[in-house]
């Protein structure tokens, strides 16, 4: 579906550090915002619905921003893990190359001792009685035998040393590159959202005062979309109840009939018990701030909080919003129910979790805190899909 661009409240927090709030009063009030900017008479200024629109683009840009750098974090912890691993199993195999070389010294000081080097006539004319040569035959013999594994034992822990050396090698190789794309992400985060502020601050009193009666507009409209969403949901619902009780009905006379249902059917009972737990743990997650790259216990942002409710419940869900999408089924936006989770845009960079009325509870973006909002808020185009994880 077409993306749709709409501004969210604009604020930010960067690298976990509180800064003063960036919000437009379209958002919150004018007394968040402490700067104006006298404009010079004459000078080229762009439109408040220009204002408008890029600023909800840089907050859109800079929580995209976000989910990779939480991916590229996240890999940097798996790609460190493996290191550490590999570098653990490297000096374990050194150790053992280096038992296998001290055998092989002590085989070679053991030859030296028993004459294995000399040819076998000194051997005979050496030996003092027939029964020191038969003794030292057999010594050599089984010498022989143990010395052969020795040598292939040392060989073979050689082999596996040189090829976990290399394996890494190229981790770390790689751990370097995923720290580099952290650094990027981090970068571009920090200045998209920089760039808000440095629009929001030109912003006029009377600018401020238009976008806040713009932004109450919005809201209302989200609300009323919620409102009809309720009211659908709870007639489909009815009409799932009275089709179990007339096929319940049928069942009994002939043993066959229709349910007359449409849609995805509800949700088991299981799911709602997890979902109970997600949703409660979202709740008590409510006034926290939205701070990128964070996973709670003290901020989330948007991908880190339904992560950390389902996992409450007992779900372990991927880190970014790229791949929570994949990790469950997806439902119509009719049929979601509490616990779903709502994505956001084309490029599935943002999620909230359903709490059902048409309502969900997320973390929008830098300088806001969890809460409650219509999953209408930044238009009925914006949804991308419902996805019940579990």
């Amino acid at each position: 579906m077409a993306s749709h661009r709409k501004s969210r409240t604009p604020g930010t927090r960067v690298a976990g550090i509180r800064t003063p709030a960036l919000a437009t009063a379209a958002l919150t009030s004018v007394a968040l915002l402490s700067q104006t900017a006298d404009a010079a008479p004459g000078e080229d200024r762009p439109s408040l619905e220009e204002v408008e629109k890029k600023v909800g683009d840089l907050y859109r840009q800079a929580e995209s921003a976000t989910e990779k750098y939480n991916a590229a974090k996240e890999q940097t912890t798996k790609q460190r893990k493996r290191v550490d691993t590999l570098l653990d199993d490297v000096a374990q195999r050194t150790q053992k190359l280096n038992e296998a070389r001290a055998e092989l010294g002590s085989y070679a000081a053991a030859q030296y001792r028993t004459g294995a080097g000399l040819p076998d006539t000194a051997t005979f004319l050496l030996a003092e009685t027939p029964q020191d040569i038969f003794d030292q035959r057999q010594v050599l013999d089984r010498m022989t035998g143990r010395q052969k594994a020795a040598v292939d034992d040392y060989v073979t822990q050689q082999t596996e040393t040189m090829k976990k050396r290399q394996e890494a090698t190229e981790s770390l190789r790689t751990l370097t590159e995923t720290q580099g794309d952290l650094k990027t992400a981090k970068a571009t985060v920090q200045k998209k959202l920089a760039d808000a502020r440095e629009l929001l601050s030109k912003l006029t009193a009377e600018e401020k005062a238009r976008l806040a009666a713009i932004e109450k507009r919005k809201q209302e409209e989200a609300a009323r979309k919620a409102a009809e969403l309720a009211r659908q949901q709870a007639e489909q619902e009815q009409a799932r109840e009275e089709a179990a009780q007339q096929g319940g009905g049928a069942s009994e006379g002939s043993g066959s009939g229709s349910t007359g249902s449409t849609g995805t059917p509800p949700a088991d009972s299981s799911y709602g018990t997890k979902a109970e737990k997600a949703l409660a743990f979202a709740r008590a997650q409510i006034g926290k701030p939205y701070v990128w790259g964070a996973t709670g216990p003290g901020s989330y942002d948007c991908s880190g909080l339904t992560q950390a409710a389902w996992k409450a419940a007992g779900v372990s869900l991927p880190r970014t919003t790229y791949d929570q999408v994949n990790a469950g089924t997806t439902v119509p936006v009719s049929q979601a129910q509490p616990g779903d989770l709502v994505f956001f845009y084309d490029d599935v960079t943002h999620v909230g979790i359903y709490i059902g009325n048409g309502m969900m509870i997320h973390a929008p973006k830098p300088g806001t805190y969890v809460r409650e909002e219509s999953v209408y808020y930044d238009g009925d185009s914006a949804i991308h899909s419902i996805v019940r994880p579990a």
